[in-house]
């Protein structure tokens, strides 16, 4: 008994010393190495305490007897597994951020490095969730129970799998849709989206949800699936320039070359504005006002939305103060009054309102108006003598019948 606790107790010393010792050297080469500076980090402690599980096995092995030492063996065994499994997840995770260190994103141009970093980032928990799995298999496999139970579920994997994937569905679907996301370049890290009429930043992509900050610092919450199944709006998939429109409904009066002199001179003296685009053009001109739109363009979204402001802002005041007339205003102006001829001048004894010229009607009045008579209507029916009756007065024109008093009869 002497023997198998001075084994014990040695081999956990030995196996403390050392890992102790490895930690020291990595620590002081991590100073100058983010990758050894990374495993001093994270891989110290399952570094740790797979060493001493390791020794305690050694020494339960070698030393140790009696009925109590298969147990002890089966259980340091399932504790060496998970132990393994943590230091692996560890390793994984110090090379990831180590290839995360060598891509910078803070440059102007990132489009590239944010889609390494998704793809690092959902590889990342991919593979902890396999590792993990892994494990949970390795140990259930230990027991002579659980090793026969498999057998018969390999044999049945078919009608599990399909009812596995009944039973989680939605949870499977967003987890394809956040590997299909990582790898197609649709969504990244940092993106500027527009989702749900919301505006924001993507926070976060995991394996069943991404997290928008939104422009007001709140967070918005969507499933992944949501990005494959809905339209939305990414302003940074190619690159973070983005061009913004400042709408004015002004009079007609205003002087649109003077107001693109006037704005261009404004950006020239702003450092929001890239120097790219300047343009001003009249897009609509409808109705009592005319609609002035100026196209202006930044680097990025959040520059953008402050140029845009800043250009409205100087443009009204720049109408205020030197054409307040271009500013929008309601005309009222009376009517000419038409000119009406005496009663009784056209024969009918009534009055008759009549144009100055002949391009008020479309119809009649004109040569082409004769004819766009004679397309819609028919061609005009003349009075015969043979139609005109003798007794009554009435005379028929196109199948009806009118009287002296000037009533149609059908």
């Amino acid at each position: 008994m002497l023997v198998t606790a001075l084994t014990f107790t040695g081999s956990v010393l030995v196996a403390l010393v050392v890992v102790t010792l490895v930690h020291r050297v990595v620590r002081r080469i991590g100073r100058r190495s983010a990758l050894f500076a990374g495993l001093a980090r994270h891989a110290h402690k399952p570094a740790l305490v797979v060493a001493v599980l390791v020794a305690v096995q050694f020494s339960l092995s070698v030393a140790a007897q009696g009925e109590w030492r298969p147990a002890a063996l089966h259980a340091v065994g399932i504790a060496l597994i998970l132990a393994g499994a943590w230091l692996l997840a560890a390793l994984l995770v110090v090379a990831e951020d180590a290839t995360l260190a060598r891509i910078r994103v803070d440059v102007s141009d990132n489009r590239h490095a944010r889609r390494v970093h998704t793809q690092i980032t959902l590889v990342r928990r991919v593979t902890v969730v396999v590792v993990s799995v892994l494990a949970a298999a390795a140990v259930l496999m230990t027991f002579p129970g659980a090793r026969a139970a498999g057998t018969s579920l390999l044999a049945s994997a078919g009608v599990i799998g399909a009812i596995a994937a009944l039973a989680a569905q939605s949870l499977l679907g967003n987890v394809f849709a956040g590997v299909q996301i990582a790898f197609s370049d649709a969504l990244r890290l940092d993106d500027v989206v527009v989702v749900e009429e919301q505006w924001g930043r993507v926070e976060d992509i995991t394996l069943t949800y991404v997290v928008v900050h939104l422009w007001d610092d709140r967070r918005l919450i969507l499933p992944t699936a949501y990005f494959l199944k809905t339209p939305f709006e990414n302003w940074t998939r190619t690159q973070s320039a983005l061009l913004g429109t400042v709408e004015l409904d002004l009079d007609w009066t205003v002087p649109v070359e003077d107001l693109r002199q006037e704005l261009r001179h404004a950006l020239e003296s702003n450092d929001l504005w890239d120097g790219r685009v300047c343009v001003v053009q009249v897009t609509g001109a409808v109705g009592a006002f005319v609609r002035v739109r100026a196209l202006v363009s930044a680097t990025d979204a959040g520059r953008l939305w402050d140029l845009r402001c800043v250009a409205r802002e100087h443009l009204v005041g720049w109408l205020r103060s030197r054409h307040p007339g271009a500013l929008p205003q309601v005309r009222v102006q009376d009517m000419p009054k038409a000119r009406v001829r005496p009663s009784g001048s056209n024969g009918s004894g009534g009055a008759e309102i009549t144009a100055s010229g002949s391009d008020n009607r479309v119809f009649g009045e004109s040569a082409d108006g004769e004819e766009r008579v004679q397309a819609f209507s028919g061609p005009d029916q003349r009075v015969s003598a043979s139609d005109r009756g003798s007794g009554g007065g009435e005379q028929r024109v196109d199948g009806f019948a009118r009287g002296p008093d000037g009533a149609d009869r059908g």
